[in-house]
């Protein structure tokens, strides 16, 4: 309580509140930096096999508390700032009631990690996509393309999916035999065991915490012995059944016969992968050139969780550049270079916690960013964004620190959307090198390759191979030719073939795609050549958009309560992607009055305008307040001046006003503030605006 005395104003309160919640967002920052820079250490710690298991424990306890006091921040942030906080319970019974996002086979008890789109959001979604193929499908002359969700086994084991996508799992040996991850239920299980007993001696606890940390590197056999050391149980209260590798995908058979093996893909990618020569072609063996596919993929989540930002089937759009490893320029760079990102780069991310807005440009030139080729994704991908209608300050690129990455990537970006769940990672854009054509080629002998034309011939160094086919023979077989060709490619280029010559010289053997090679089956010559085209195995740049996240961030970001009351929810959708562009409605029932409404709304559908007409007897309030639920930008009202002079009025939903223009022009404004055309505040200039009441 103020003193007597005190000259302390709500202005002055909300000053300090701002500065004191600044403050702490410059701690929670600095603490955040920590916390990446301790969770790349714990995983550093465990990749080497040589450390002791006792630093592993101490890494992990630090990273415990470094969570803890930041949690901890952010709750004293929040409440100094109750008005910021976002009211999910609101927004969750909205999004449900207005039947926006809904369970899957509700009725029947319904299935975690499925979810059905109601009108408003697949409307929403369909909007979205369409933006989406204008932006970088049509703006960008791409190759679209549309692959089957089933695949192969053998396409997936090339790719690494097969192999990747495990986890060991564990049965109720009884009841309806549900899975649970293994893993998991031993840390629960020690975490439980350690939080009941808070007297436990420290060298027993120290024990306990050991076994938890190695809870995802130990064998089957090892982690069952733990769970019956633990007493986990399963719901029917038996202990569970024996370790098993589960695999994320989901597993089918192609055929009758039960014989082939298929999974229904986990990505849209690989489609686009094993298409690349016909894609080359189509595209006149022109590079660079990219291909695109938007589309359904399939993820067997052990725990969906988090709404739409983790299920079991969701939608993604993928676009595959293919450019010159040697030349990662991009023609169209300049064009936006100038734009600004919010970028939160691995050295800010263990150092100062806190990212930097800079532009496109500045960012290349300074080694930030990679290549032009990604940066210029990255910036389409901003420009997306915010055609659509999400908060631009609540997007950043995080870029993955060197233990996230994959050991064939070059640079990888990922758009995170801040929501009510934090930062959600929704598009990654990854340099990812040759790696997927490589192997594709490499696992079919096929081979991926572009040509580049050479203005004027170019002298390159290269091995001249003679070669012992009886040796070949002998060791080889019917491969022997494979082996050959296999030598003869690297030895196009000197320093491809090198360090096989280098390894023969020293070793007197090596290993060239799974064959062993020995000294006495070829010799080489170091020489050069004149060459008027160069072929080269493309590097790929590639933007992963997971729509249903984006879809879910979008609906976050547009929601808000007018005046901040509960009972008027209001949904702020771009009018490009709202799920119906205008509202008819009738001021009565007459007969006349509804002539009118019928009329125009046939005008706005016959201009591809999906409309609302509410011919209900609620109150016009009512009937506005329903159209901001599911985000309707625009509303008509038809009244009794309109059987006099032929005008209605036009509603805005964010500012509530209203003009009066002639019915003739609604269905054209209408277009036109859709499409970009026309701005609220240029048809408030143009028509007279009208007082409405509408409580």
């Amino acid at each position: 309580r103020p003193s007597p005395g005190s000259t302390t104003t709500p202005t002055m309160a909300s000053s300090n509140a701002t500065e004191g919640s600044a403050a702490l967002q410059d701690e929670l920052d600095a603490l955040n930096a920590k916390i990446t820079k301790q969770g790349s250490r714990v995983r550093e710690l465990k990749k080497a096999s040589s450390t002791n298991v006792d630093e592993i424990s101490s890494a992990v306890n630090a990273l415990k508390l470094l969570k803890l006091d930041a949690e901890s921040l952010r709750v004293k942030k929040e409440a100094l700032d109750p008005t910021a906080q976002f009211n999910r319970k609101v927004f969750d019974e909205m999004i449900l009631r207005k039947m926006f996002i809904v369970p899957s086979f509700e009725i029947h008890g319904g299935v975690k990690g499925l979810f059905d789109l109601g009108p408003p959001a697949c409307a929403v979604k369909a909007s979205m996509v369409d933006v989406w193929r204008k932006h970088f499908v049509l703006a960008e002359s791409m190759l679209e393309m549309e692959c089957t969700c089933l695949t192969p086994e053998v396409v997936l084991k090339t790719s690494g999916h097969v192999d990747r996508f495990t986890d060991l799992m564990v049965k109720d040996p009884e009841g309806d035999r549900e899975c649970f991850r293994a893993d998991k239920l031993l840390e629960d299980a020690i975490e439980e065991l350690i939080e009941a007993n808070p007297d436990m001696p420290t060298s027993e606890k120290e024990e306990h915490m050991r076994v938890q940390i190695q809870a995802d590197a130990f064998s089957p056999a090892e982690l069952d012995e733990q769970l019956l050391k633990y007493g986990c149980k399963a719901p029917s209260g038996q202990p569970y059944g024996p370790s098993f590798p589960f695999n994320l995908m989901f597993k089918t058979s192609i055929g009758p016969e039960g014989t082939a093996v298929g999974f229904l893909r986990p990505e849209t990618a690989q489609g686009l992968f094993v298409n690349f020569r016909r894609l080359l072609d189509a595209n006149a063996q022109k590079m660079p050139f990219a291909a695109a596919q938007i589309g359904l993929g399939f993820r067997n989540e052990i725990a969906p969780r988090s709404g739409l930002l983790r299920v079991r089937e969701f939608c993604m759009g993928e676009i595959e550049h293919f450019v010159n490893p040697e030349d990662k320029s991009h023609p169209k760079f300049a064009s936006i270079a100038s734009k600004e990102l919010v970028l939160f780069g691995r050295e800010d991310q263990l150092g100062s916690g806190k990212t930097k807005t800079i532009t496109v440009g500045e960012a290349v030139s300074s080694g930030l960013v990679n290549n032009e080729t990604l940066a210029y994704f990255m910036a389409r991908t901003q420009l997306f964004m915010e055609k659509i209608g999400m908060d631009s300050s609540r997007l950043r690129y995080r870029q993955h620190l060197t233990t996230e990455m994959a050991h064939y990537a070059t640079d990888c970006w990922d758009l995170e959307i801040h929501s009510s769940y934090g930062w959600v990672e929704c598009v990654g854009h990854a340099d990812r090198a040759c790696y997927d054509l490589h192997v594709h080629g490499k696992a079919t002998k096929t081979p991926m390759l572009a040509t580049l034309k050479l203005d004027e011939p170019r002298e390159i160094e290269v091995a001249k191979l003679k070669f012992d086919r009886k040796s070949l023979g002998k060791s080889f077989k019917a491969n022997q030719r494979v082996v050959a060709s296999a030598l003869e490619a690297l030895a196009e280029n000197w320093s491809d073939f090198e360090p096989i010559a280098t390894a023969l010289e020293t070793e007197g053997k090596t290993t060239v795609d799974g064959f062993e090679i020995t000294k006495e089956m070829v010799t080489w010559k170091k020489t050069s050549k004149m060459v008027h085209e160069i072929k080269f195995t493309p590097s790929v740049i590639e933007p992963s958009f997971g729509m249903g996240r984006i879809l879910y961030s979008l609906l976050e970001h547009c929601f808000y309560q007018r005046d901040a009351d509960e009972q008027r929810c209001v949904m702020r959708f771009k009018p490009a992607v709202a799920p119906q562009k205008c509202a008819v409605l009738p001021i009565s029932s007459g007969v006349e009055v509804n002539a009118v409404v019928d009329e125009i709304a046939a005008e706005l559908m016959e201009s591809d305008l999906a409309t609302r007409v509410d011919k209900s007897t609620a109150a016009l309030g009512r009937r506005y307040a329903r159209a901001d639920e599911v985000g309707v930008p625009f509303a008509v009202t038809v009244d009794f001046v309109t059987l006099t002079d032929g005008t209605v009025t036009l509603r805005d939903r964010d500012s509530m006003a209203q003009i009066r223009l002639p019915k003739a022009d609604v269905a054209r404004v209408v277009f036109d503030f859709v499409h970009g055309r026309f701005t609220w505040e240029e048809a408030t200039a143009k028509y007279p605006v009208v007082q409405v009441k509408e409580d």
